[in-house]
Order: structure tokens, then sequence, then C-alpha cells
């Protein structure tokens, strides 16, 4: 695993609050949910909608042009299971978040 710097641990987004961020080119969505945090591809699989830009309910990160909802933890789309985004690895050390995107 080749962990990246992010951003600082002080960026990260509230409980139960998606965000996107750039990293090498891409942008990553982090979603903490109750706590947990997990980091998805950022571009919702059915028309491109920044997942960072929508809202979590129920624990599933919701885009916010038609409402896709995405599990953060298996990238998974709800209501269309075929349907999944790439996950990555994210940790927190030091007061910095890094993400695994290999």
């Amino acid at each position: 695993m080749a962990f990246v710097k992010i951003i600082p641990q002080a960026h990260l987004p509230y409980t139960n609050e998606a965000r996107d961020f750039p990293c090498n080119g891409k942008v990553i969505c982090i979603a903490n949910i109750w706590g947990k945090i997990s980091a998805i591809d950022n571009v919702c699989l059915h028309q491109g909608g920044s997942l960072g830009q929508g809202v979590v309910e129920d624990g599933k990160v919701v885009c916010p042009w038609h409402g896709w909802r995405y599990d953060p933890k298996t990238g998974v789309a709800v209501d269309h299971p075929d349907q999944k985004l790439k996950t990555y690895p994210i940790k927190v050390e030091n007061g910095e978040v890094f993400i695994d995107l290999d």
C-alpha cells in the first residue's frame, strides 16, 4: 500500500457529512458516518454528479443531482447493486489524513 497525504485531520467532514477533496489528479469523496471515515470515488455513476457536494442520509452518501445513494464503506449504489464506486483505504496519523489510491 502506498498511502499519500490528502488533507489535515482538521479538514475532515463533520459527523454525517461528505466532502470532496483533490488528490493526485483525482477527486475523492470522504464521508464521515457516525465517526467512521470512508473514501470513495467522487463521481456518481448515474450522470457524474459530485458526491462530495451531496448529503449523508441514513448512513449513505446521496448524489445532489438525482439522489443516487451509495454505501461509503462498499461503494455500492443502494438502488442499483450492480453499480459500484471504487473505495480507498484511508487512515489518520499525527493529525494528517492519508489515502491509498492504488
